[in-house]
């Protein structure tokens, strides 16, 4: 959990359930509140001029969702939805600074944090403009996987779908689904039940 959810209640957070394929905020809107993720799933994404979905992350319990946004005086550049049913604690973003103005160690983490995910988003992007599938696929594996503790060969279940890998590397879902296999062969990754691990 980035903040303890007891910390971010006596700030005035509240506990919210979604349902499935629910918004949470839409492109274009401005950040109002800090989101932490309690349960479930969340993908952030936008439309291409020809209406392509284009996913830029998908994110897990104990994630925040786009907090770097109350830090810039800027709109949403993508829509946050639910994957799965979530719970989802939320944090008017004036709160949300009076929390960090009074506790520094959080300040530090949220930082640490953000600098962490920039880092790692930079070398996903940067293997996305390779033009050998396996580079676009490991990048986005390690890109999810550096929020695991557990760095060990497949010990990493990759909770995206095929579609939705295709959509993070740019890829056509045959494209993701013959190369996963190929990575399978050289012991990149295993299947196993149908679930990849890394």
């Amino acid at each position: 959990m980035l903040i303890n959810s007891k910390l971010l209640n006596t700030y005035g957070a509240e506990t919210t359930a979604i349902n499935p394929l629910e918004t949470i905020f839409r492109e274009g809107e401005k950040p109002k509140y800090y989101y932490q993720i309690n349960t479930g799933r969340i993908k952030l994404n936008h439309f291409d001029e020809d209406g392509k979905e284009i996913i830029q992350s998908v994110l897990v319990p104990g994630q925040s969702v786009c907090e770097l946004l109350l830090f810039i005086d800027e709109k949403y550049p993508v829509n946050a939805e639910t994957l799965s049913h979530c719970e989802v604690i939320k944090l008017p973003k004036e709160n949300f600074f009076q929390l960090l103005a009074e506790n520094k160690d959080i300040s530090l983490d949220i930082n640490r944090f953000l600098s962490e995910r920039l880092f790692q988003k930079f070398v996903m992007m940067q293997n996305n403009l390779s033009l050998r599938p396996e580079v676009r696929i490991l990048g986005a594996l390690d890109y999810f996987k550096s929020y695991s503790n557990n760095h060990e060969k497949y010990s990493f279940e990759v909770y995206l779908t095929r579609k939705q890998l295709a959509s993070i590397t740019g890829l056509r879902i045959e494209t993701v689904i013959r190369t996963i296999k190929k990575m399978e062969r050289e012991n990149v990754l295993k299947i196993e039940n149908s679930k990849i691990f890394y």
